[in-house]
């Protein structure tokens, strides 16, 4: 029987516990397993690295909830990134989302560009540039849609006919997407034709801004059986404890999606209207320049907003001191609404000029809108805004 998202979020991978009956996975806080015999071990558990019952369910939870065949969890979205560019070899080529999360960017530009691994950056808005970016050493596409911090929006499915397109089946590139500011809920890659799935599941997967994950979903039976060798060989894995929170949180997410998509579009509308505001991106208002392509591929536009303000990094910093109700902090996803400066803080490992380039100016703030009342969030930013 096929189900939908919402019970599919309460119920996938997490059966009662057999012996039990408990409802909840339970928290299987261990990190080894008796045997029967020498090599003789119940399903694959013999050391927790390699697997715990409690990350099965969630890897079973978040592969449903993205209409994928599976699912790895990791210590955080940056070890599942990195597990992905384990699948690499020095020479090999990487074409780059140019907006993408700073530390996504500093992994290749700072650790793996030192190892041989050779990366350019291009705007997959313009699909095609992908195809011209692509060289016969190219290994993997990668996308983040919508991107960090712009929210630019990329159509995923375009881009992956130019990549099959640019390459031979024999060398054929890899295309992931990273879905964190979607969530499964509004957005599916698999479906549009791309290979993995990555999240930062301490974003809208956790969603309570109490713990660091990371996960990845793939269909593909071969990429799954590399990146389950590379997830126990290098060891990045989530504690169960970790599992178990994102199992709590997973169960209410479409919940919070659909409120978090509620209260961005009304705190993107009257951040437009504002005076003191020069522009503000967000996919659902008609202004977007992408706004088609994210009703076509998203269910909904997401509780990321981002405004630019007129009088530059003086007074963002003077706005960004006076919020309350909304908390600057890095991070974003959670129950709670937060607020920060791209330049400063997440982006500050993208080099100066590249930020400027992108339009990562000293006046852009991100907000990561949370599922508080609206009213009170307009009104906190209103008065911040004086």
């Amino acid at each position: 029987m096929t189900h939908r998202f919402g019970t599919l979020a309460i119920h996938a991978g997490q059966e009662p516990d057999p012996t039990t009956g408990a409802i909840m996975t339970p928290i299987y806080q261990t990190s080894t397993y008796a045997q029967e015999s020498p090599g003789v071990i119940k399903g694959p558990y013999d050391y927790s690295r390699s697997a715990n019952p409690t990350r099965t369910a969630l890897e079973a939870n978040l592969a449903a909830l993205e209409g994928g065949r599976f699912g790895l969890a990791f210590a955080s979205g940056l070890s599942a990134f990195d597990c992905v560019l384990h699948t690499l070899n020095a020479g090999d080529h990487v074409v780059l989302c140019d907006d993408v999360y700073g530390g996504s960017f500093r992994i290749l530009d700072k650790v793996y560009k030192q190892m041989g691994l050779g990366y350019t950056r291009v705007d997959m808005t313009d699909a095609a540039a992908v195809r011209g970016a692509m060289t016969a050493a190219t290994r993997l596409v990668w996308i983040e849609t919508p991107t960090n911090p712009l929210l630019k929006i990329v159509d995923i499915a375009a881009v992956v006919r130019e990549v099959r397109a640019g390459g031979t089946p024999a060398r054929q590139a890899v295309v992931g997407v990273d879905n964190t500011f979607a969530s499964p809920y509004l957005q599916n890659p698999l479906s549009l034709g791309a290979d993995v799935v990555h999240h930062s599941s301490t974003k809208y997967l956790g969603g309570h801004s109490d713990v660091v994950g990371g996960a990845l979903v793939t269909s593909d039976e071969g990429l799954h059986a590399r990146l389950k060798f590379l997830q126990n060989a290098v060891g990045a894995v989530p504690s169960p404890h970790d599992c178990f929170l994102l199992l709590r949180s997973t169960k209410t997410l479409h919940v919070r999606m659909e409120r978090h998509c509620e209260n961005a579009m009304k705190v993107a509308r009257f951040l437009a209207e504002h005076p003191r505001v020069g522009r503000v991106s967000y996919p659902g208002l008609a202004s977007h320049p992408q706004h088609a392509v994210a009703r076509r591929q998203m269910r909904g536009f997401g509780g990321m907003v981002t405004m630019v303000l007129r009088g530059g990094l003086d007074d963002a910093r003077r706005f960004l001191e006076r919020v309350r109700v909304f908390s600057l902090a890095e991070s974003l996803g959670g129950v709670e609404s937060l607020i920060e400066h791209p330049a400063i803080m997440t982006h500050a490992s993208v080099p100066a000029d590249a930020r400027a380039a992108l339009g990562i100016s000293d006046g852009l703030v991100r907000l990561s809108v949370g599922i508080e009342d609206a009213e009170d969030l307009i009104e906190d930013l209103r008065r911040a805004l004086v």
